[in-house]
């Protein structure tokens, strides 16, 4: 991946939709060559051009990151937890907790029902720790490319 294949991945992730002849001017390139660049990443799997939904665009108030230490093996308690619609990403980690869990609600009360009635049963979990962010009504999803 080069200087320019990194400046195209800036302009996406800006607008996923942009048009290749606003791209290519933008990235030093011509719209075609802009498009060829763009596809040769998208066939080697390095990039992949998806929708992300706002959750709390989408009636979630409430959301938290929950750091959840497990007794045993955390992917099951990854996977229990995944399938769950609050639930907007697991992710296993290496550090002080096994898990992290990203998770959306309607309302505050929401949030601490589901974390107390629903994470803290999943069987094999020790330790919930919520981080919340309320009252966010737009984040972003951006990776430094270098």
């Amino acid at each position: 991946m080069d200087d320019i294949d990194r400046a195209i991945l800036r302009e996406l992730q800006t607008d996923g939709r942009i048009a290749y002849a606003d791209l290519g001017p933008k990235v030093g390139l011509s719209a075609s060559a802009a498009r060829q660049r763009l596809q040769r990443l998208l066939d080697s799997k390095a990039v992949q051009v998806v929708g992300v939904t706002d959750p709390m665009a989408m009636g979630g108030q409430a959301m938290a990151l929950l750091g959840i230490g497990v007794d045993g093996d955390p992917r099951a308690v990854a996977d229990e937890l995944a399938g769950r619609p609050e639930v907007v990403y697991s992710v296993l980690t290496s550090g002080g907790f096994d898990l992290f869990v990203e998770v959306v609600a309607p309302g505050p009360r929401d949030l601490l029902d589901f974390v107390n009635d629903v994470v803290r049963a999943v069987e094999g979990v020790r330790e919930v720790r919520s981080f919340p962010y309320f009252g966010i009504h737009t984040h972003r999803f951006l990776w430094d490319v270098g």
